[in-house]
């Protein structure tokens, strides 16, 4: 497979913040975050050459990469994978809204 370029939407970049945030703020040190942030960024970083990994979502072109407790929404492009959104699994799923991300992607510069 052709290795593709990461690409990272904004409300993808403000997901991984908060749930590195949280749990800073939870455990009183970066310990954690920095394991988490350094899991979700080597499971992101195999798309770029198996872009296929995560199972095909509802959303029309959207695919979702379960790393651990969290989902991690993307859109693969001709030359790019799009990370959409990072969502805690743990979080109530109604609450979800990967159709607007996508759209809000798809309005972005690529």
């Amino acid at each position: 497979m052709a290795k593709r370029k990461i690409i990272w939407s904004s409300r993808a970049k403000l997901d991984l913040f908060e749930i590195l945030d949280f749990y800073l703020k939870r455990n009183g040190t970066v310990t954690y975050s920095k394991k988490l942030n350094s899991k979700l960024r080597k499971a992101i970083k195999l798309l770029e050459k198996h872009s296929e990994l995560g199972i095909q979502t509802d959303v029309l072109n959207v695919r979702n990469l379960i790393e651990g407790d969290y989902s991690i929404f993307y859109s693969i492009g001709s030359e790019t994978i799009e990370v959409i959104s990072i969502w805690g699994n743990q979080q109530d799923p109604a609450k979800i809204d990967i159709p607007a991300a996508a759209r809000i992607l798809s309005c972005g510069n690529h």
